[in-house]
């Protein structure tokens, strides 16, 4: 029997085939570890940016955001007390206007400020920090003119620290009530600033070499779930007392 010829074109299909399969193996093998880095890199941005950010009505919450919240709160904790004491103490007309702002500014900025709190559900502390009470505790010990340098030099460094957290939330909060409320505290703050620059305490080459030392004046507190928090309502102080929350933000003027 007469062998059969083979088919044409048979060998040609077949290698070709090879080829292609090869190829597709080859691909295969590069484009898996690139699959894998992305689904692991997708899976931690998010896992991430869910134990920092959290979802409100008014927009994404950041932890920095929190952050913001809690110390313009334990700034009118301390700071209202202290205006106080300048109002009482200062030996100088420049000295007592400083602490007239600083209670103006507070009394309404700590009401704006519990009001977003309980809105966003975040807790508030209700006493200042261990490092405000030992600012208070310093004034409350001072007399004369000793007060007044004391008075000036520490609420202006106080002033100072805040002053670029403010900047810093505001330039990149995504959350409308925080942003409003950043722009309350940056004109409370930087009134202050004036206020107290007014008395003319203010040591400028010290006040630098403090803020370089340090860049924040109060622990940052530990981020909290908004779904979980308990809003803290005030406790009353022998010395002061701040105003109830308000019902809701401050209303908006239309055009």
């Amino acid at each position: 029997m007469r062998p059969r010829p083979p088919i044409k074109g048979r060998g040609i299909f077949s290698g070709t085939g090879l080829i292609i399969t090869g190829l597709a193996a080859t691909t295969a093998a590069l484009l898996f570890p690139v699959w894998s880095y992305a689904d692991r890199s997708g899976t931690t941005d998010a896992n991430t940016l869910s134990t920092q950010t959290v979802t409100t009505p008014y927009g994404p919450l950041s932890a920095q955001d929190r952050d913001l919240v809690t110390k313009v709160r334990l700034a009118g904790l301390w700071e209202l007390p202290a205006g106080q004491m300048a109002e009482r103490k200062g030996t100088t007309q420049a000295v007592r206007d400083a602490g007239q702002h600083l209670v103006n500014g507070h009394t309404s900025l700590d009401a704006h400020d519990r009001t977003v709190a309980t809105q966003l559900g975040i807790p508030l502390p209700d006493e200042p920090n261990e490092q405000q009470r030992q600012w208070l505790v310093t004034l409350n010990s001072a007399q004369g003119q000793d007060f007044d340098r004391k008075f000036t030099s520490i609420l202006r460094l106080a002033h100072g620290r805040v002053f670029s957290l403010v900047a810093q939330v505001r330039a990149g909060t995504q959350n409308t009530l925080v942003r409003d409320l950043a722009d309350d505290a940056n004109a409370t703050v930087l009134d202050h600033i004036k206020i107290l620059e007014a008395t003319g305490y203010v040591d400028f080459s010290a006040l630098a070499r403090d803020l370089a030392a340090s860049a924040s004046p109060v622990p940052t507190p530990p981020a909290v779930d908004p779904a979980s928090a308990v809003p803290v309502a005030p406790s009353p102080s022998a010395t002061y007392s701040l105003p109830p929350a308000a019902v809701g933000p401050p209303p908006t003027n239309s055009p």
